[in-house]
């Protein structure tokens, strides 16, 4: 009797990641950001239309780079990312951020269990050089998904995700990673005055469409309460000078927000992408 030969069975490829990157003239920190990122199976990033050495850096760095200069928002700058990702799951990355060795290995773990899910990540802050080691960060941001359950982002400034909806109940579990993304937010006082004036205006603009109203009194409370919020409960008056400093800039970006939105009421929905 002849013996029937077992059926081959064919292994599944394991899920592929793709780490997407967002940057505009950021020569002094692209290479420490895709070196980090060197595990995933394809870089992409959109640049913004640098004006420096950036883009020439990250194609050197094995990058595949799209330059989309006609900035419209945070949001559709992502959208861009997302469309030139082949992976199966993608990890949104900044260029101002780095993923750490622990962190890697928990996106190339949680990419393995192939879940249809979504991660949050959380910030350990470095400004002018120093770690804030004491600063509670406790933001989460989406970072990784399976790229068929991301739809789109939406947003000019603080951007969300827009998921495609799940079978069944249309639940989607979402996880906090344990490793934290180290996020150079600070690295000197020019650069934090030019970023806070970015968020400030787009912020104002945002509100302006939905019809929010400003002043000076509103920007004040703002402002105080997010700095004790954060150099007291968040422990920033233990991170000495630096500290002080960041906490003082996310305040009176709050602050010149609400006053924008005031006296520059009649320019801002300009700013801001439709």
């Amino acid at each position: 009797m002849a013996v029937q030969p077992l059926p081959v069975r064919l292994a599944t490829p394991p899920p592929t990641v793709t780490v997407a990157v967002l940057t505009k003239n950021n020569a002094s920190r692209i290479e420490n950001c895709l070196r980090s990122a060197a595990f995933a199976d394809q870089i992409v990033v959109v640049d913004s239309g640098s004006t420096d050495s950036t883009v020439e850096r990250a194609r050197t760095l094995g990058a595949e780079v799209w330059v989309h200069d006609d900035w419209q928002g945070f949001a559709v700058q992502r959208n861009r990312l997302l469309a030139h990702a082949n992976g199966d799951y993608v990890f949104f990355l900044d260029a101002d951020e780095v993923i750490t060795p622990a962190l890697q290995e928990e996106i190339r773990v949680n990419v393995r269990s192939g879940s249809r899910a979504v991660w949050w990540i959380q910030w350990r802050m470095v400004v002018f050089g120093h770690e804030l080691k004491f600063f509670r960060s406790q933001s989460k941001v989406e970072r990784l998904f399976r790229r068929d359950m991301l739809r789109e982002y939406v947003g000019a400034v603080h951007e969300r995700a827009v998921l495609h909806p799940a079978p069944g109940d249309g639940h989607v579990p979402r996880h906090l990673m344990r490793a934290k993304l180290l996020h150079y937010s600070r690295d000197t006082v020019r650069g934090s005055m030019e970023k806070m004036t970015q968020y400030a205006m787009l912020g104002a603009a945002k509100r302006a469409a939905q019809g929010q109203h400003g002043g000076v009194l509103r920007g004040l409370v703002s402002a105080a309460s997010m700095f004790i919020r954060l150099y007291v409960f968040h422990l920033g008056f233990l991170c000495g000078g630096p500290g002080f400093v960041h906490c003082l800039f996310v305040s009176a970006e709050g602050f010149f927000r609400y006053v924008a939105l005031d006296y520059d009421r009649e320019s801002l929905t300009s700013d801001i992408p439709r």
